[in-house]
């Protein structure tokens, strides 16, 4: 069993949390977009709060550790990876929860070179602990806005975890998926497991467009996000989303390998 002290270490040595890769330069545009209500940042969320960048900037410091001082504008962010382990075992809590009531979950990332491997460890506990792992809309085409403009994603599914890929790519010999931040994939999984009658999930997994835009629906989510990802904590912080994890969102995939042994372990799920 990997002990908390053991995860920590890990956190820190990997650029997990401690000083993390993200800018603080990206980080605070981030805030500035989201108080703008711009939906490249918004991730599918409509808050309910009047979020201006102050306030964003003393949740996010709250939440995840980042510096609350206004005039700190450049450098790398900090992740506190103290709020990372008290939030993983409150992720922990809620996958136990699921799986000791054998509900239905759907899990989904924007980020599939980095975490798929991470949520679908997960798909594969959940699965043998006797939950029903969603897999609605597959194949199913999402038009989506990109910087290039409209563009084409195909929602597919990878160790039962869901993500898009543009469509025509060709991607052999890699992980599989485009970087997303839409709510839009979501939406359209959860309409396609109401229109075949269920069953809906009671609880989605993931990230980005996937945790907001199902938490937006009224579904229980929980995921992982960055300190240049306001909205999914902006939805914790207002009770859309359930619990989100702080921590550096694009280290090599390789790295949250240890998270999954030590979710796997507080939620009882190790094998």
């Amino acid at each position: 069993m990997l002990s908390t002290g053991a995860l920590r270490a890990h956190l820190l040595a990997a650029g997990l949390a401690g000083t993390v890769a993200t800018r603080r330069e990206d980080s605070l545009r981030s805030y500035r977009l989201f108080a703008a209500r711009d939906p490249r940042v918004t991730l599918g969320l409509v808050p309910a709060g009047d979020w201006d960048e102050a306030g964003l900037l003393r949740l996010m410091a709250e939440k995840c550790g980042v510096s609350g001082d206004p005039g700190h504008r450049t450098g790398p962010d900090v992740i506190d990876p103290e709020r990372t382990l008290r939030a993983l075992d409150a992720f922990a809590r809620r996958l136990a929860a699921a799986a000791s009531r054998r509900a239905p979950v759907l899990f989904g990332t924007g980020h599939p070179h980095r975490l798929l491997g991470f949520y679908a460890a997960l798909a594969d506990a959940l699965s043998a602990a006797g939950c029903d792992v969603l897999t609605p809309a597959q194949g199913r085409r999402v038009d989506m806005t990109t910087r290039f403009g409209l563009r084409t994603h195909l929602l597919e599914y990878g160790g039962g975890v869901a993500y898009v890929r543009e469509a025509g790519a060709r991607e052999e010999g890699r992980e599989p998926g485009a970087h997303s931040h839409s709510a839009l994939p979501v939406r359209a999984a959860l309409e396609s497991a109401a229109a075949s009658g269920g069953p809906l999930p009671e609880l989605v997994v993931g990230d980005h467009g996937w945790v907001c835009g199902a938490g937006q629906l009224g579904v229980e989510a929980i995921g992982l996000a960055d300190t240049d990802d306001p909205a999914p904590f902006v939805g914790e912080a207002e009770g859309q989303v359930a619990v989100v994890v702080p921590l550096d969102d694009g280290v090599p995939s390789a790295y949250y390998r240890p998270l999954t042994r030590y979710v796997l372990n507080r939620a009882f799920l190790s094998r």
